[in-house]
């Protein structure tokens, strides 16, 4: 009874016993113990040192210990031959981040102990390009010892003309060069007659003969496209070919029109009229081939008149700001708040020629980028000047109807240079140097004419990519819906819900009530079958539209 009241006495002046005392004593030693173990055992594992073994598996002595760096690699490169540049677990994929890495190892720059493995040297790159893509800048960040003051031109001299290090900048440790990167500039490289007007008697050039008589104070009149349609039309006579061969010719062209995505079907439906069974040509095939012949050097001499390439710059203008480009993407929609990007500028060039065929160069400078985006964006910017509708077209892709925009070719996109706007701030006020690839744009233009821009060029004269691409457009006969919407062929016209065409309507409205009614035949009312459909569909994309709005 005593001992019990003694307990509970204790309990309540917070005494212990010292029997616990020391037993918990003992407790907390063992514990100490065993942390004190699992420490040194700890350390042990990260210390241990596995030395390299030669071919005969005898221990290779270890280098001598050089302090490394978190640095900054400004790079460039031709993309051409690479399957991308992010560094592949297969060993025989040739990649950039592979051939830089062995040139790093080779130089020094990572001592033989780390040379296995891209993660002791904290490798991260700043935008990953796929296969074939190129990159006038890009940027690595990394640990790499830089005490030589010739490291640079070390690691030049061990990589392929076609890869090149532009520079090494020093970084705190928390830099990460893909995290930090504040926006980035990707270029699109354009041949100028790809803004031409599609082909006279194409299925699109008809569609927008219509729209041009029905709405001729929406849509542009291209005097200039005309002109120069009618004069190859006349190098066409000049070359030898009859109108009667033409009219032939057109009407093979004609029947063999896309009426599908597939352009490689499409391209073999082709060559089937084009070759016989042995694959020998056909004299409609010599006859098409010459057409296009007389075409395509036509399209290589065209030069592009200052104020088309001011109504272009015009339509690209428009897509400066924070929009929604859910159309510009695949697997977006309109109400997905990751729709909204923001692009802060973007530049046309003045025309420059390669090898004889002008060019231009456009600048996209933007937070962020969406998949297949910016080839989407040049894709319907080079429609909106080709087919002479309105350019608000381009905004009216940031509403809520789904339209399907094609992708213009990836062979003229290359990464300019990520921009660190934001983060060189923090490295300057920390006593380290900007990351700016503007000190080294001489060097850059002049890898990016050899490397980049033949490659391109070349590779357009070897496969005709652009004519291939807008040809394919022009002859495409498909309108109907896709899951990725109503294909864009639907609203180059003045179909869209635009203010012009609702101020066309207005006033056809008012000049239908000012006239006096008639009696309607039977056979004057509304269209049946497919006519009053496409009317209905029209009604409903303009209702939904302005209820969304």
């Amino acid at each position: 009874m005593m001992l019990s009241f003694i307990k509970g006495l204790n309990k309540i002046n917070g005494l212990v016993p010292a029997r616990e005392i020391r037993a918990r004593e003992v407790a907390k030693g063992l514990r100490r113990k065993h942390k004190s173990v699992d420490r040194e055992t700890t350390m042990m594992r990260r210390t241990e040192y596995k030395p390299r073994l030669d071919e005969n598996g005898n221990p290779i002595p270890k280098s001598p210990r050089r302090p490394k760096k978190k640095v900054a690699c400004m790079i460039g490169y031709c993309g051409t031959g690479y399957n991308g540049m992010q560094i592949q677990n297969n060993p025989n994929i040739e990649t950039i981040e592979g051939d830089l890495f062995k040139a790093f190892v080779a130089a020094g720059a990572i001592s033989p102990e780390n040379a296995d493995d891209l993660k002791k040297n904290g490798f991260m790159r700043a935008a990953r390009t796929d296969k074939g893509v190129h990159a006038a800048g890009n940027v690595i960040s990394c640990k790499l010892i830089i005490e030589d003051e010739d490291i640079i031109e070390k690691i030049n001299a061990q990589l392929p003309d076609q890869i090149r290090v532009w520079g090494i900048e020093r970084t705190n440790k928390s830099f990460d060069c893909r995290k930090m990167c504040s926006s980035r500039v990707y270029e699109y490289l354009l041949p100028t007659y790809s803004l031409l007007p599609p082909k006279p008697r194409s299925v699109l050039a008809e569609l927008l003969r219509k729209e041009k008589e029905n709405y001729p104070e929406i849509m542009r009149k291209d005097e200039e496209g005309e002109k120069w349609w009618e004069e190859t039309l006349q190098a066409v006579f000049d070359s030898g070919i009859s109108p009667d061969d033409l009219a032939k010719a057109q009407k093979i062209l004609e029947s063999s029109g896309s009426s599908g995505s597939n352009k490689a079907e499409e391209e073999g439906k082709e060559k089937t009229k084009l070759y016989d069974d042995d694959g020998n040509i056909t004299e409609a095939g010599k006859l098409i081939k010459s057409i296009k012949s007389v075409e395509n050097k036509r399209r290589r001499a065209y030069n592009i008149s200052t104020e088309r390439l001011n109504i272009f710059r015009e339509a690209l203008n428009q897509y400066e700001g924070a929009h929604n480009f859910h159309n510009f993407t695949l697997g977006k929609t309109f109400k997905d708040p990751s729709s909204v990007r923001y692009m802060k500028k973007l530049t046309v060039s003045d025309p420059f020629v390669i090898e004889g065929t002008e060019w231009v160069s456009i600048k996209i400078h933007g937070q962020s980028f969406m998949l297949h985006q910016i080839r989407k964006m040049i894709a319907m910017a080079a429609l909106v000047i080709r087919t002479g509708c309105p350019l608000e077209r381009i905004s009216d892709c940031f509403g809520p109807i789904k339209v399907n925009i094609p992708k213009a070719p990836a062979l003229g996109l290359l990464l300019e240079n990520p921009v660190y706007d934001g983060y060189n701030t923090t490295l300057e006020k920390h006593g380290y140097n900007a990351i700016d690839f503007s000190k080294y744009q001489e060097e850059m233009d002049k890898f990016k004419m050899k490397y980049i821009y033949d490659k391109i060029y070349a590779e357009e004269v070897k496969e005709n990519t652009f004519y291939g691409f807008f040809g394919f457009v022009d002859s495409f006969k498909g309108t109907s819906d896709t899951k990725e919407g109503r294909h864009v062929f639907d609203f180059l016209g003045a179909k869209f819900d635009s203010a012009a065409l609702k101020k066309h309507d207005k006033v056809e409205e008012a000049a239908e009530a000012a006239e006096p009614t008639e009696p309607v035949e039977p056979s004057q009312t509304e269209p049946s079958g497919s006519d009053a459909v496409s009317n209905t569909e029209e009604k409903d994309d303009d209702s939904s539209t302005t209820k969304d709005n």
